[in-house]
């Protein structure tokens, strides 16, 4: 017998508690947090531009009635259960599994009852990055995406999921990883969902030679600073999805594996030193913090950064 709205709590946080930037949506005329569920992990203290990501464990709820003022995706990562959607006059029902997805566009109105506990990723993408990611590949700025509300898209759940690694891991290259995965998805979701799709743009050749200096020029002198795709896009005189592409074709790899690899090499040369601790070597090549640096030295060296110090 399927679960009715008075048997569920009614996830409906007060309209007082916004302090963060968070998922929004619009309930009684006023922007309030999606969930009033802490989520486990949130973008809102790295400076992602454009999108918020959040990580919730959420029990069986009732999601009030609510309007969402920004493109949302929401993907389930674990929980098998049912869920009945209302919107648009209407009022269906779904089984969730792990990998179902919504994709709704900007001003849809709905209500959501889930039948049991769900592990999932919500994201608010403002329309500015969507429009951005039209003109990109089909020179247009107008932009409509379709509605979905039970779809299994594994490269779209691969991006969000990404993301949220990254955020785990405690953003090893700032924003730039993050600022990456946002235009790649953004184009994604314009080329695959719009309302009339695209095919993106196929991109040939890499960066002329000065361009390319000049953005590894900037990165070398940069490296103790949060860079960003938008920077080193701006440097080149191009869009950031373009200028990620030909970067690529010109490197091997893309920017932010690039500035992780100059990254490390320069702190391995730090720590050959004598004169560099390793809090030093850390902040000096752009990581937040000793802990963060030595996660990912070890990940990527094989041994702590310690280690290496004595060995050198």
């Amino acid at each position: 017998m399927p679960t009715t709205r008075s048997d569920l709590p009614r996830l409906t946080p007060p309209v007082a508690s916004v302090t963060l930037p968070s998922v929004q949506v619009i309930r009684r005329g006023r922007a309030t947090p999606f969930l009033e569920v802490c989520p486990a992990l949130s973008s809102a203290a790295v400076p992602w531009k454009n999108v918020v990501l959040e990580d919730y464990v959420v029990p069986a709820c009732v999601i009030s009635r609510h309007e969402h003022p920004k493109v949302f995706v929401h993907v389930i990562l674990s929980g098998s259960v049912g869920y009945q959607v209302t919107t648009g006059g209407r009022t269906r029902r779904f089984s969730a599994v792990p990998g179902t997805t919504f994709i709704l566009p900007q001003g849809t109105i709905d209500e959501v009852i889930w039948e049991g506990e769900t592990h999932r990723l919500a994201m608010s993408i403002q329309p500015e990055l969507l429009a951005a990611a039209t003109a990109e590949i089909t020179r247009e700025t107008d932009l409509e995406l379709t509605s979905h509300w039970d779809l299994i898209d594994p490269r779209l759940q691969a991006l969000l999921q990404a993301m949220a690694l990254d955020l785990r891991e405690g953003s090893p290259v700032g924003a730039l990883y993050g600022e990456f995965l946002t235009n790649a998805l953004a184009v994604y979701l314009v080329g695959r969902y719009g309302v009339r799709p695209a095919t993106p743009i196929v991109y040939k050749g890499g960066l002329p030679g000065r361009r390319l200096k000049r953005v590894l020029d900037y990165i070398d002198d940069n490296l103790a600073e949060d860079l960003s795709l938008s920077k080193l896009a701006e440097i080149a005189g191009m869009s950031p999805h373009y200028f990620a592409e030909l970067f690529r074709r010109s490197t091997g790899c893309p920017p932010h594996k690039f500035v992780l690899s100059q990254r490390i090499d320069s702190a391995k040369a730090r720590l050959r030193g004598a004169k560099h601790s390793v809090i030093d070597a850390a902040l000096e090549t752009g990581f937040q913090n000793q802990s963060h640096f030595a996660r990912t030295f070890r990940r990527l060296v094989g041994v702590t950064p310690g280690q290496f110090r004595r060995s050198s």
